[in-house]
């Protein structure tokens, strides 16, 4: 039976909203302004201009076999981005959830009460966590992890026509969107159409000629039909089962009210073949949040897109949102913690709030665009020892400098080749940035010139046994993913080899150490850059691609601009989502791309490292680094100092490699540079050291064997240099104790440097 047509006035405002759903598409522009030409002559660099855009060096061969397919993706003229909040719609069983936060979406699948085929949306409170075992040895006896439960559909956007023959693809698949599109089955001509956004206030579904079916696994107590906040637009309230409160606001767009109903506890019915939209969203608010919701009731975001510029040592962002619907209303989206701190104005923060999963309260902001400023960006921070109170420091003390110059005189003579050609991006990074810092120490800080060019001619050759493409798993161009990936996988069938380099896992961690290394290189030998900048700059293209210009890289496609640090898991379907491991080699990938843009005088891409280790100082603050104050995770799981691994849905205090606190606490630390300073605060590392490292605590620093030994005390050289200095300077010290991306020479150099001999 077919629907009932609005009539009178009403009938008049829907044909319009049909007009406006159809048509009208705005982007709100940013605060600063627009004029290019104008802000380079006030100072300010754009952070997103294009590093390259032509062609890959030659010896970079392309191939299009991939071992995991696209699926289900829609064709699309930009590159699509592997490692973005939305990769498990496309992976695996398509199976697994997508998180926007405060929200979560999973395809259904026909599993819950409802064995329903619609997408199941979630919003899980505090209250509903699951907690591990405590640590008992550790002060507080924090619990090991916290999960957020999965599976709980408290509403399911769907439709009578949906069954087992239903298919989900995805188009338009961007850094901060993505459409996700449920049909009946292959070629249909109806679907409900999700555009999921990060941040958005309502998980808004999008219907083509289907019947509305809005479910629940959690079962409904009522619904209500309630007053509406415009003309066209019907507005109900739901009361769950497990009491929580939402609203479902219906726009039509075919001229067909409709009428939804509650035919059970677990379904809301609409009428057939109805065209329009529908959005839902939780309230915690009661009156106030409903007042919240109705202003923006209608309107939805479809993409994102941020601009940044650098003026000085202040740096500015703007995330602005593509919006369909209603588009003469505002937005309403929410905004994790580190936004709430850096706006620029508190217009449009409103007192309503949502618990997200691991990045604690998200508030509702109403608005079309963000604005935020960083105002201590790390502009004086160079190749130097570093610190916030010291600044950098370029001198060690004669008595020290005869030590050092000692030990760099043996590390100097170590096999380069040995310890850098080895079947890993990542170690083989590691290496080479370690025989960079050491050419650096002995050039700069020691002023030795001979021993540093003797060092330096074999870190050349070392490093061109990459750019010629031949190491043990050289890297190609993956045409069907668009990025550049080690043979590894391909040769060996194991998708885990190099930690998973084939499948996009860890590229800012791996690439980053190599981007350090040629910026060093190239500050020592300017004349190397000729034939070695397009070989680097297609690393930073693939890691962290600035620009939608550039046909061959997806945007950005490690840092997430909206969580303001990176995810490192790349084509894995997973359960929590994505994760990120090594808080501190994110960072130092910052740290490399702003000193790579600096040495090749690239200053939008050097404008854009400082900003982005801005944002990480403070994101690495409010949810992986956390103090006795902070108040964005769970107090019971703050006392373990570092999170471990940070998913999307869960934290766990452990490690990929083992449970020992010097790995859980240490993969945070490391390399030690002089950007760790910057973003690893010195009351946290006193805090953490005081909690796990002291001679004291429970795992005396003392005690620790092997690279992780160095890896402590180099950590400890920020707050402590004198202790440091006197770790690393020992009589009989243990070359075991050093990590492979490590010397002793550089640790004792910033030891010395910052006052500790």
């Amino acid at each position: 039976m077919s629907g009932t047509p609005l009539n009178g006035s009403n009938s008049a405002n829907a044909q319009v909203l049909s007009t406006e759903i159809r048509s009208q598409t705005t982007t709100t522009s940013v605060s600063v302004p627009s004029d290019a030409s104008d802000l380079h002559k006030r100072g300010f660099t754009n952070c997103f201009l294009p590093v390259a855009t032509g062609s890959l060096p030659s010896e970079i061969v392309s191939r299009g076999d991939h071992p995991v397919p696209r699926l289900g993706i829609t064709a699309q003229g930009n590159p699509v981005s592997t490692n973005k909040f939305y990769a498990n719609l496309f992976l695996g069983t398509q199976g697994q959830g997508v998180w926007t936060h405060p929200y979560s979406v999973i395809w259904s699948k026909g599993t819950g009460n409802v064995q329903s085929w619609g997408m199941a949306v979630s919003h899980i409170d505090a209250s509903q966590r699951a907690y591990g075992p405590q640590n008992n040895a550790v002060p507080g006896s924090p619990v090991q992890y916290f999960i957020n439960p999965v599976g709980i559909q408290s509403l399911i956007l769907s439709a009578i026509e949906l069954n087992s023959a239903a298919v989900l693809t995805t188009n338009s698949l961007q850094a901060f969107s993505v459409n996700a599109v449920l049909s009946p089955q292959s070629g249909s001509t109806s679907s409900i159409t999700f555009p999921l956004v990060q941040g958005m206030g309502f998980v808004t579904g999008i219907y083509k000629n289907l019947m509305p079916a809005i479910q629940s696994s959690v079962f409904f107590r009522t619904l209500t039909q309630v007053g509406s906040p415009r003309h066209g637009v019907y507005k109900y309230q739901a009361m769950l089962e497990d009491g929580k409160s939402w609203l479902i606001y219906a726009i039509p767009s075919n001229n067909v009210l409709p009428q939804l109903r509650l035919v059970s506890n677990t379904q809301i019915q609409g009428v057939r073949d109805w065209s329009g939209f529908i959005q839902v969203a939780k309230n915690p608010s009661g009156v106030a949040g409903e007042a919240f919701y109705d202003q923006s009731a209608g309107v939805y975001p479809v993409s994102g897109a941020i601009t940044g510029y650098v003026n000085s040592n202040v740096g500015t962002y703007q995330i602005s949102w593509t919006k369909a619907g209603l588009v003469t209303l505002p937005l309403l989206m929410y905004a994790l913690p580190h936004h709430m701190q850096s706006f620029q104005t508190t217009q449009g923060q409103t007192s309503m709030q949502l618990q997200t999963t691991t990045k604690g309260m998200a508030t509702a902001v109403i608005g079309d665009s963000w604005s935020f400023i960083e105002q201590n960006l790390p502009t004086d921070i160079g190749f130097a020892p570093w610190t916030p109170r010291t600044r950098s420091r370029f001198v060690v003390s004669s008595a020290a400098s005869t030590l050092i110059k000692q030990v760099a005189s043996s590390e100097i003579n170590q096999d380069f080749n040995a310890q850098t050609n080895l079947d890993s991006m990542y170690f083989s990074g590691k290496a080479l940035a370690k025989f960079a810092t050491l050419i650096y120490t002995i050039h700069d800080l020691l002023r030795e010139p001979d021993l540093a060019a003797q060092g330096l001619k074999e870190l050349q050759g070392a490093f061109a046994r990459f750019v010629t493409n031949r190491q043990i798993y050289p890297l190609v161009y993956d045409t069907k993913w668009n990025g550049v990936v080690s043979v590894g996988s391909y040769l060996s069938g194991n998708s885990g080899q190099d930690f998973g380099n084939t499948y996009y896992n860890d590229h800012h961690f791996h690439y980053g150490y190599f981007i350090y290394t040629a910026a060093v290189i190239a500050y020592l030998n300017p004349k190397w850059l000729a034939l070695n900048k397009s070989w680097v700059n297609t690393l930073v293209r693939d890691a962290a691609n600035p620009s939608q210009q550039d046909p061959l890289f997806p945007f950005s496609r490690m840092f997430d601009w909206y969580h303001g640090h990176s995810f490192a898991k790349g084509l894995f379907e997973s359960a929590d989502s994505k994760d990120e491991e090594s808080s501190s080699e994110d960072a130092f990938c910052s740290y490399a791309i702003k000193m790579w843009g600096h040495v090749i005088g690239d200053t939008s891409t050097e404008a854009r490292g400082n900003l982005m280790l801005a944002i990480q100082a403070r994101t690495l603050s409010n949810y992986f680094l956390m103090q006795s104050n902070n108040v964005n995770q769970p107090a019971n799981f703050i006392g373990n100092k570092a999170t471990g691994i940070l998913f999307e849905n869960k934290i766990d205090h452990t490690t990929y490699f083992g449970m020992n606190a010097e790995y859980i606490q240490g993969i945070h630390m490391l390399p030690l540079s002089p950007s760790s300073a910057y973003t690893r605060p010195a009351s946290f590392i006193l805090e953490e050291w005081n909690t796990y490292f002291n001679h004291t605590s429970p795992y005396p620093a003392s005690n620790i064997q092997g690279g992780w030994k160095g890896i402590l005390y180099g950590n400890l050289a920020c707050i402590d240099p004198r202790t440091a200095w006197q770790f690393f300077s020992q009589q009989g010290f243990y070359g075991s104790w050093l990590d492979g991306g490590a010397s002793r020479t550089w640790y004792l150099a910033f030891a010395a440097a910052l006052g500790g001999a």
